[in-house]
């Protein structure tokens, strides 16, 4: 987990989940993701998702079934749809 919060510093950050809303890697919809890991800052009320959430929640939509998918979904659920591919052949940050 991240120490400070990556807007102001703060180091009392708090875990809590929270709704997101996502569109798919498509375009053709948007979707709301429920119970997201998220950070949240006391101080400067910052809300967010680390990056590490944030790079899964884009690989899954890109490994699974987008068709299947409903809306809200849970984030637990999106992650543990079955994906149609093994990986996702679109990342090129490694």
């Amino acid at each position: 987990m991240t120490e400070r919060c990556e807007w102001c510093e703060e180091k009392q950050i708090q875990e809590t989940t929270a709704s997101v809303y996502w569109e798919l890697p498509d375009g053709s919809r948007a979707i709301e993701i429920k119970d997201t890991p998220t950070i949240k800052c006391p101080i400067c009320e910052a809300e967010y998702q680390q990056e590490t959430i944030v790079k899964g929640i884009e690989d899954q939509l890109f490994l699974v079934d987008r068709r299947k998918i409903t809306s809200p979904i849970n984030y637990k659920d999106l992650m543990e749809m079955e994906r149609i591919l093994k990986k996702n052949y679109f990342d090129f940050s490694s």
